[in-house]
């Protein structure tokens, strides 16, 4: 297995070494699998952008694959299009039929994954590493009056807490305080799962561009399959794994590529301002886009609290008011007093207003 020193290695190489290794990933991916064996998950976004750009130098058709949640901003959805050979696909549920079904994506996946089964947990009146994970001792759990599992199991559950970097007492609030379900399976069922479907009836695994820098969820996978998870349960090549965000950058704006106007400029940060052209500065100089850095599902939340400067929704607002309004706009209290969306839209403002009642008025900005 790979080690997080020999991953801090990777990402400091020069952009020309990384473009070399990776090739050198992709080439092994595609002479286990041939090139009718593997696609390239296409989501339109700079990332994936270059490692079409990388794949299609060394294999020109090779098949991309982009699917449409209809969460996207309509600037990606059109540059999408643009291109030769990119396969469409579409999920079966609807976002606001999956908010609805789960709840809403807040937080981030894994704690939103632990928020889920914690309030599952204490519906069922039963005590769990999830609730235990949330903070809820066994003698508070016992005050409340949970069922309790066997002393063997909450020793197994104490330590796998004491291991866990996920033990998150700071939102134990959030299972009693909020009129709203937090899940995180909108991922899953959106993109995810019509990927399986279409994997698994042409017989083809995937290559993406995830990034370990980007979530320690993905750096975990990094760490344990490295670039190419031959050896994983569902198989999928990460060649630009060892990647940085600057190094993205700096690939499309010295290759030239064509990228979502989404984005709008490839530029230097300086202490002095924008540079548009070429910098010489000192190493306080990074790339930076004018607009959107983020292009994923519009109205996704995970790691919003986050954001430093303008809050991609307080963005939002600015370039896509029609989608503003759709996400925060709406929303209305189901028989069981839960806050979900409606026709007019996510209601999401007032999952917001809530948060920042328990966590401050700047938590989340919209």
């Amino acid at each position: 297995m790979p080690s997080k020193d020999e991953l801090r290695i990777l990402q400091a190489l020069d952009l020309e070494t990384k473009i070399m290794k990776t090739k050198q990933r992709i080439r092994e991916w595609i002479n286990y699998y041939g090139t009718d064996g593997v696609y390239v998950s296409f989501s339109g976004g700079k990332d994936s952008t270059v490692l079409l750009h990388i794949v299609r130098q060394m294999y020109p058709d090779i098949e991309a694959v982009f699917v449409d949640t209809g969460l996207e901003y309509p600037e990606i959805r059109s540059f999408v299009k643009s291109f030769d050979n990119v396969t469409i696909l579409r999920p079966k549920m609807r976002f606001d039929e999956v908010i609805r079904q789960y709840g809403y994506p807040f937080i981030g996946k894994k704690q939103a994954d632990t928020i889920h089964g914690a309030r599952n947990s204490l519906r069922k009146g039963v005590y769990s590493l999830r609730l235990m994970e949330m903070g809820i001792s066994i003698e508070e759990a016992t005050e409340i009056g949970l069922k309790l599992p066997s002393e063997e199991m909450l020793n197994r559950y104490t330590a796998a807490c004491k291991n866990s970097k996920y033990v998150m007492p700071k939102y134990k609030p959030l299972l009693f305080e909020i009129d709203f379900d937090i899940s995180p399976y909108c991922c899953n069922i959106m993109k995810k799962s019509p990927m399986y479907v279409f994997q698994k009836q042409n017989h083809k695994v995937p290559i993406t561009a995830q990034m370990a820098e980007e979530s320690m969820l993905r750096e975990a996978a990094w760490l344990k399959y490295g670039c190419n998870a031959f050896e994983a349960k569902h198989k999928i090549s990460n060649p630009m794994g060892f990647w940085t965000e600057q190094d993205v950058l700096l690939y499309i704006k010295r290759y030239g590529l064509t990228i979502a106007s989404v984005y709008g400029d490839i530029v230097y940060k300086t202490r002095f301002g924008l540079i548009y052209e070429d910098c010489l500065c000192d190493t306080d100089c990074k790339l930076c886009t004018t607009a959107c850095d983020r292009t994923g599902c519009v109205y996704c939340s995970f790691g919003a609290q986050e954001e430093k400067g303008e809050s991609r929704f307080e963005r939002l607002k600015k370039t896509h008011p029609r989608q503003y309004e759709y996400c925060m706009g709406g929303g209305a209290y189901d028989t069981d007093g839960l806050w979900k969306p409606t026709k007019e839209g996510l209601g999401m403002a007032h999952c917001i207003d809530e948060l920042n009642k328990i966590y401050g008025p700047n938590f989340i900005r919209y």
